[in-house]
């Protein structure tokens, strides 16, 4: 359990480091493709800034040997549970709150809602064979 424990704090810290990604990535394409659309280019941003972390920090004894671009892409799919979550979540804080800073809330509304399914998707799905020393 401690090894869980462990990983988990790691992933909330790339999870932190994401947030700034998507946070950045929203407010800089916002004003060219809206609120919405700038939300699917933010999350592909944030999660691939996770992913690369968490496949280093978090587990970074687990990894596959699986191709690169194969592991990338079943952390896309995988995180699409947690997108769904996470994207309703932000449409939800556009909706019911006002000002600048509501899409920055929304994102960590979503990012929130959707930490826990991400986590045992990425612990369970992708990153769940053991590196070989």
């Amino acid at each position: 359990m401690k090894q869980a424990g462990r990983q988990f704090l790691l992933f909330a810290v790339a999870g932190v480091v994401g947030f700034g990604v998507d946070v950045a990535v929203l407010y800089l394409a916002a004003p060219l493709l809206g609120w919405y659309g700038a939300r699917v280019l933010s999350f592909l941003a944030a999660a691939t800034a996770t992913w690369l972390m968490n496949r280093r920090l978090a587990f970074g004894d687990r990894h596959s040997n699986t191709a690169l671009w194969r592991e990338y892409l079943g952390y896309l799919t995988t995180m699409l549970g947690g997108a769904v979550v996470n994207y309703g979540a932000y449409v939800l804080v556009l909706h019911a709150v006002g000002g600048r800073w509501a899409p920055m809330l929304g994102v960590a509304a979503g990012s929130g809602a959707g930490m826990g399914v991400n986590f045992f998707a990425a612990r369970y799905l992708i990153f769940k064979a053991r590196r070989e020393p």
